[in-house]
């Protein structure tokens, strides 16, 4: 059981070195792209922003669902890369189906991985809100300067 334990940990810790990756240069790509808009952001341009920073967290979190899917399959869970990445989704996201299980003494890597979901969707969420603050306020800020 420690061995399975350290694994999952070890594969936590890859899934959080990623998203920190993601998250850098999603919240790079935000300001270099809000910068070159110091006023008010047009509705176009605001869609940009919040359409970058959601499509570069949802990408880091289907990575670390298919590095997941791949431990399972490096392990010996499964054989088809579909099935482990099916059963691995389930597990980042707690839907927790049921359909699919691992053995038992490798069953702990599911709530692992339910942990390192959690916690990711939980960053992601972050990152998005931060940047609708950001646009709202920016918004905010051009509205009362043009009140009389």
């Amino acid at each position: 059981m420690l061995l399975v334990v350290l694994v999952g940990i070890a594969t936590t810790v890859l899934c959080l070195l990623l998203q920190g990756v993601f998250l850098g240069y999603s919240l790079r790509g935000y300001v270099r792209l809000r910068l070159s808009r110091l006023g008010r952001p047009t509705k176009r341009h605001s869609i940009m922003l919040l359409s970058l920073v959601m499509t570069l967290m949802l990408i880091a979190n289907i990575i670390q669902m298919a590095i997941w899917a791949g431990l399972f399959m490096a392990i010996g869970e499964f054989d088809d890369f579909e099935v482990a990445l099916y059963h691995s989704g389930v597990n980042f996201v707690t839907l927790g189906y049921g359909d699919i299980v691992m053995s038992e003494h490798r069953r702990l890597l599911g709530a692992l991985e339910g942990a390192n979901g959690i916690l990711m969707f939980g960053v992601s969420t972050a990152t998005m809100t931060a940047a609708l603050m950001d646009i709202f306020g920016a918004i905010k800020k051009h509205l009362e300067q043009q009140r009389p």
